[in-house]
């Protein structure tokens, strides 16, 4: 059987891992910038998903280079099963938390007073965005592992 661009142990995975990691630290890093970002729920849950995020790419970049390096790639179909288990939780998280970070953003600088500052501001939008991204790709990782779920 072919393996399916995307899934673990191809080079699309390892890439799409990789971007997944340096989008979400990137996130974590803009919004920790700030050193008030403690003061919003939204932006507190951003961070703790970030933290999540992270090291679940990252491990599995490892097994995604590894694999590409032997030629070995992943086709245990209970090993795959987690995987996109923990790839659905964690973009279902990943997204929660961007958009419940937008919203937030949205609302302090829409609001009458100055509850943020146009610096923290435009780093809790790059956060956003960053996590935005970072589920972009961490969804299309576990679509490609689905995909390929079946057919083992």
């Amino acid at each position: 059987m072919d393996a399916v661009p995307g899934s673990v142990g191809t080079s699309a995975s390892f890439s799409l891992r990789l971007g997944q990691t340096i989008f979400s630290s990137a996130s974590l890093l803009f919004m920790s910038l700030g050193v008030e970002f403690y003061t919003y729920t939204a932006f507190c849950y951003l961070v703790t998903i970030m933290g999540l995020t992270i090291p679940w790419s990252f491990t599995l970049a490892i097994v995604d280079g590894y694999s590409v390096l032997v030629k070995c790639p992943v086709r245990e179909p209970g090993i795959l099963l987690i995987i996109v288990l923990g790839d659905w939780v964690l973009s279902t998280l990943t997204l929660a938390a961007a958009c419940s970070t937008a919203s937030v953003v949205d609302l302090l600088l829409h609001s009458d007073g100055s509850f943020c500052p146009p610096k923290f501001c435009s780093r809790y939008q790059i956060s956003a965005a960053m996590a935005f991204l970072s589920w972009f790709l961490s969804m299309a990782s576990s679509l490609f592992n689905l995909w390929l779920l079946p057919s083992l």
